[in-house]
């Protein structure tokens, strides 16, 4: 009896000081510098081929203790597919409760303002790399995605909203471009497409006229004076004579050459401001937020003209006089007049 007692003892003792090893285990930091490691599970991904993966990177120092504390906590909650960000060092502990709870790492774009669907997908393929620049401009073909809003689009050019976006590792082209243009509609309000009644003008009207003011100026005190001078000129039922337009038409035939000269003012095409009165037949580019309500709001001015002062600012005037007189004062040694309004 006495000898069973011993043993119950070893037995309780022996169990205790694993128990206790285990808990250090679980909860210690193991000795690494600091570092950031991003880790992809795949789908179907095991515990057990998981914990070699985490000890092989130097994540963990003991697969063992991460199966069997997976086992004790977590068996019922599986590890998420996708990409996790690690701080290291990191305890098993911590680690458990991040891949559990699915916080996926997700990858940060930026779309600045004013580019095409054509220069946001290069744009896309570099800095997420998640599919090629040709498989997101044919998602950008779907122009279903806005045909309540825009029955007229034959492509989402205008719509994709200008944001900082984060999305997981694998993310297809369509979900992007779905993205995008849902934060489009987010802030394009009821109020905003009213204002768009209000003035005559359809919501593809609207995010046209933004895309001329997006190109023609990046001061944010200038966008509503822009946005005046153009409401001013399709009043008087005059040529909006935007170069932007031009570039754009010159890009989609792949002829642009990184500035304009006095032929391509003749270029036939639809997006030539030059030759043809109103507004181009669609977006020239993906207009934000600023020019937006610039083209809903624009300053109560009665500005007719405006040039280019050559330091990204522009001055206008009321009058074609006053305006030659400008372009004369600030273009006077260029080849041709870069705001020949």
């Amino acid at each position: 009896m006495k000898i069973i007692k011993i043993g119950l003892v070893a037995i309780f003792c022996a169990f205790l000081i694993f128990t206790i090893w285990l808990l250090i285990e679980y909860t210690r930091y193991p000795p690494s510098s600091p570092q950031e490691i991003i880790i992809d599970i795949p789908k179907g991904t095991s515990v057990i081929t998981l914990a070699h993966q985490l000890k092989s990177k130097g994540i963990i120092t003991n697969a063992f203790v991460f199966r069997l504390m997976y086992q004790v906590y977590y068996q019922n909650t599986p590890i998420k597919a996708g990409e996790y960000k690690i701080n290291t060092p990191i305890s098993i502990k911590d680690l458990l409760r991040l891949l559990t709870s699915g916080q996926i790492y997700l990858h940060s774009v930026t779309i600045p303002e004013g580019l095409t669907r054509f220069e946001i997908a290069l744009l896309l393929e570099k800095k997420l790399g998640f599919f090629s620049a040709d498989k997101f401009i044919t998602a950008t073909e779907i122009s279903s995605l806005i045909e309540d809003l825009d029955p007229q689009a034959p492509n989402l050019e205008g719509y994709l909203f200008p944001e900082t976006y984060s999305f997981p590792k694998g993310t297809s082209p369509q979900n992007v471009v779905r993205t995008m243009v849902n934060q489009f509609r987010r802030v394009f309000t009821a109020t905003w497409q009213t204002r768009a009644s209000q003035l005559g003008f359809s919501i593809r009207e609207i995010v046209i006229l933004a895309s001329l003011i997006e190109k023609e100026t990046s001061q944010p005190e200038e966008r509503k004076l822009i946005s005046a001078v153009f409401h001013n000129r399709l009043k008087k039922k005059m040529k909006l004579d935007c170069d932007p337009t031009i570039i754009y038409a010159l890009k989609l035939q792949g002829k642009y050459k990184g500035r304009l000269g006095w032929k391509d003012l003749k270029l036939d095409s639809p997006y030539n401001t030059y030759l043809y009165p109103g507004l181009p037949p669609g977006p020239i580019a993906n207009p934000g937020r600023a020019a937006l309500e610039a083209a809903l709001y624009p300053a109560k001015v009665d500005y007719l003209y405006f040039v280019s002062r050559n330091d990204g600012t522009h001055i206008f005037s009321r009058t074609l006089q006053e305006h030659n007189k400008n372009v004369y004062l600030y273009q006077k040694r260029r080849n041709r007049s870069s705001g020949r309004h």
